[in-house]
């Protein structure tokens, strides 16, 4: 059989859900350079990013997992040992959306011979991340990137290149005092065109139970769920932007002189040690500053800084 034969095939059989031992015993190759090829080929598959060409690459998304099944005794303050998990934890689906592009990428489990096999998952996963300056998510730092490179590193599969995070989660906290900081309760307040949206069918647990049994109507409804949550996330993120200060500068991610049209002065920023001007955008409220320091050299000298 020719290398290129080989290969070919290897991807058709993993396209159709077929797991990397599968793969390796009809082929006759060995499970490691069967996973080894499939995961060079997708590394250097190009790019997919189809967002404005200024700018920084935005991403938003959100992963969904399996649940871990164990055995346990009871229901309440239980504490579940190593040796009594049945199965851990995987992907099951995850959605994205690139900032300016209406394309939205949804993967998921439900084609899979073996469910638990979420090696192709992760590398549609990957290639997304990889291309990413900026990714956004809700309480992402704490989950959704953590869960993705623990999946990553258990396959084998290495570190996507190196991206900012932006969590609106810590937006909500850092900024505001909500009665809840949950997508569902933010979103249902504050977006209006997208909100996260409720079970269907499928309340709570059932949906993920439902899934795990291949029912093909649940992960219809795992689908909605899934895309509703990086559509309404993604527009939550562009309510509370505005409104923080500590995110990432994204005009520095453009080349040309900036276009300040739509900005206008708003008085002055001070600072322990400055005076600067301040800007106000027309379109968002956005607040920035200049960065030229308009005290004279002659004030600027008499200055004394605080002893911190």
């Amino acid at each position: 059989m020719q290398q290129n034969t080989w290969i070919n095939e290897a991807l058709e059989l993993k396209s159709q859900g077929l797991s990397g031992r599968k793969i390796a015993k009809i082929l006759g190759k060995s499970k490691s350079r069967v996973n080894e090829v499939i995961s060079k080929l997708y590394f250097n598959s190009g790019v997919s990013f189809k967002g404005e060409t200024k700018g920084p690459k935005i991403l938003f998304f959100d992963v969904e997992l399996a649940p871990i099944l164990g055995h346990v005794w009871r229901l309440f303050d239980q504490n579940v040992g190593l040796n009594q998990i049945e199965s851990d934890w995987y992907l099951l689906s995850f959605c994205a959306k690139w900032a300016h592009s209406d394309e939205i990428y949804y993967f998921d489990q439900s084609k899979q011979e073996n469910i638990e096999d979420d090696y192709l998952l992760l590398l549609e996963l990957w290639k997304l991340l990889n291309e990413a300056d900026i990714v956004v998510g809700h309480n992402s730092k704490r989950f959704d990137t953590r869960k993705a490179n623990s999946r990553f590193i258990l396959n084998g599969i290495p570190k996507p290149s190196t991206y900012r995070q932006i969590d609106t989660l810590e937006i909500a906290k850092r900024q505001f005092g909500f009665t809840s900081n949950k997508l569902e309760y933010l979103t249902d307040k504050l977006c209006t065109h997208n909100k996260k949206l409720s079970h269907g069918k499928f309340a709570g647990h059932l949906l993920w139970a439902e899934c795990l049994k291949g029912n093909q109507e649940a992960w219809k409804e795992m689908k909605e769920y899934n895309i509703a949550d990086v559509l309404s996330l993604e527009e939550l993120y562009n309510v509370l932007s505005s409104w923080d200060n500590n995110l990432p500068n994204l005009d520095v991610y453009v080349d040309e002189i900036l276009d300040m049209s739509e900005w206008e002065e708003d008085g002055f920023h001070y600072s322990n040690l400055g005076k600067y001007k301040k800007y106000r955008n027309k379109i968002t409220g956005q607040q920035k500053r200049s960065r030229v320091n308009l005290l004279p050299k002659e004030k600027k000298d008499s200055l004394l800084s605080n002893i911190v």
